[in-house]
């Protein structure tokens, strides 16, 4: 097909998500003639995100925060304050507080990405000094992935499980209906500052995932265990990432002929956690100012310190995919009673791989009873859950309705 329109630009970032339209717009205020691509760069991102707010880079306002709270509850086997402030984002207030005025914007899906050249389907054409790729990843098939169901529950309703200012990081509490020998998942809710709280029941690490109908079953299961009976046509959210995406290696860039990967393409998914927004743009700066200055930027964004930190988080994610419920409230009580800083260094904290280490020794040695750390470490049950048979979707239909006089 031969080209309707040719670009040029300093640098073109394929994919508008936070994560481009961030770094788009970071690199057009440090001067460069920036090119965006996206399908849809109008549409308001569907993903909730949220982060600890000490990530977020300073260069964004106040107003990226739709809900903020102060200390979110962990329960394992027993009840955790988190005393580190936590956030809903704004996807409007991100946006706008992202404009890409100065910037070229297409409209369209990029069919050939190079280290230098962009082929968009209607031949459009884009030639740049840099490439920086920033779509989202493929579907995870046989992958370790996260997998999670959100269903938006009016604030008042959900009042007896998260009243406002309060959130729910991990719930492993036993109320979602899953048995002993079922793959383990746990509940996530917060606040969205609009009036309505999300209940998300999660997995994570499991190969494949678990499918949308179980964890939607599991998440009514638990609202149904205090007193939550729902409409039936609240609104709902999917999820399903692999948790896998390493990052990319030293050769990666203009010297092999392929655009630089950045976000979760990147190898910024957190492995053990499933995000990457919030990491993502922390580290924007840190690749402009390399382009900026004719460094490498695969190096400047995975030195060996934070390469060393993803490899021991990939340690903690093969742990996660082959443990059962039991096992996974005695690891993360295990992991909530370390210190703040070793809390961090997992939970975020980009490159602290002294830290890092020590709370995943801590965190195996004191996981009991004793013979569960094998199932942890992965001389044992390496390949649990691989393979599982759930219910077919409707198997375990559960009434959602409200009682008549409510």
């Amino acid at each position: 097909m031969s080209a309707q329109h040719v670009h040029r630009a300093d640098i073109c970032v394929v994919g508008l998500g936070p994560t481009g339209r961030a770094l788009a717009h970071r690199a057009m205020d440090a001067g460069f003639d920036v090119v965006a691509v996206d399908p849809r760069p109008e549409r308001l991102w569907p993903p909730t995100f949220s982060c600890w707010i000490d990530e977020l880079p300073a260069w964004l306002p106040h107003s990226v925060i739709a809900a903020r709270i102060e200390a979110p509850t962990v329960w394992t086997r027993s009840r955790h304050r988190i005393e580190r402030p936590y956030c809903v984002l704004s996807k409007t207030g991100l946006r706008e507080a992202l404009p890409l005025d100065g910037a070229t914007v297409l409209t369209g899906r990029a069919v050939t990405v190079g280290a230098h050249h962009v082929e968009l389907r209607d031949g459009t054409t884009i030639t740049a000094a840099t490439v920086v790729d920033t779509r989202g990843l493929p579907s995870p098939g046989a992958r370790r992935t996260a997998s999670a169901h959100g269903i938006f529950v009016d604030a008042e309703l959900a009042a007896p499980m998260v009243a406002e200012g309060e959130g729910l990081l991990l719930d492993w509490r036993d109320e979602n209906g899953a048995g002993p020998e079922e793959p383990p998942s746990f509940l996530y809710s917060v606040p969205l500052g609009d009036g309505t709280v999300i209940f998300e029941e999660t997995s994570l690490g499991l190969r494949g995932g678990m499918p949308q109908h179980e964890l939607r079953r599991r998440t009514l299961t638990r609202l149904a265990a205090h007193g939550i009976r729902l409409r039936g046509d609240e609104p709902s959210e999917a999820a399903h990432y692999p948790l896998d995406q390493s990052p990319p290696p030293l050769r990666t860039g203009a010297r092999a002929g392929e655009p630089v990967p950045f976000g979760s393409r990147g190898g910024m998914m957190h492995p053990c956690t499933g995000y990457s927004v919030a990491d993502s743009m922390a580290l924007v700066d840190t690749l402009v100012d390399a382009l900026r200055t004719g460094a490498d930027p695969v190096e400047a964004l995975w030195p060996w310190q934070a390469r060393l930190v993803y490899w021991m988080r990939m340690r903690g994610l093969y742990g996660l995919g082959r443990l059962t419920t039991a096992q996974s409230i005695s690891m993360f009580e295990a992991f909530f009673t370390s210190s703040p800083r070793q809390q961090r260094a997992l939970l975020s904290a980009h490159e602290d791989y002294a830290a890092l280490g020590s709370v995943l020794f801590m965190t195996v040695s004191r996981t009991w009873p004793f013979h569960w750390r094998y199932d942890l470490v992965g001389w044992t049950n390496r390949n649990r859950w691989v393979g599982y048979d759930y219910l077919p979707a409707g198997a375990q239909e559960l009434d959602i309705a409200r009682p008549e006089e409510m």
